[in-house]
């Protein structure tokens, strides 16, 4: 059985905070974990979930692996799968463990122009 699920094209995933509740209790315990959702397109959804599921069910762990930002190789335990499919064809949504000493997070704060045109009267 294949162990991980490997992206081979296409960019670095992206790679969001958890606070869905029910993720975020799947990280209890001693280890310093955060929990991150990403989203990937691809071919065929269903196989990969019930790749995951076959090794959940056997009490495997199952990775991601892909490439990073500087295009080094890494890998992070997947915790839970879901396809959706969309109109662009399939979108795989992978809940998965990252180390938390080696990630850093940015935070959107949109368009400040138009926060400030609010108070303008």
């Amino acid at each position: 059985m294949d162990d991980k699920i490997t992206i081979i094209e296409g960019p670095t995933p992206i790679f969001e905070p958890v606070q869905d509740g029910w993720a975020m209790s799947l990280n209890e315990g001693p280890n310093q974990a955060v929990t991150a959702l990403t989203r990937l397109r691809t071919f065929n959804g269903p196989a990969l979930v019930e790749r995951c599921y076959q090794a959940w069910d056997n009490q495997l762990p199952i990775h991601l692996h892909y490439r990073n930002d500087i295009g080094l190789e890494q890998t992070a335990p997947i915790l839970a799968a879901r396809n959706v499919e969309s109109e662009d064809g399939h979108m795989l949504l992978l809940w998965i463990y990252l180390d938390s000493e080696k990630v850093g997070f940015e935070i959107d704060v949109g368009d400040d122009d138009g926060f400030e045109d609010d108070f303008d009267d």
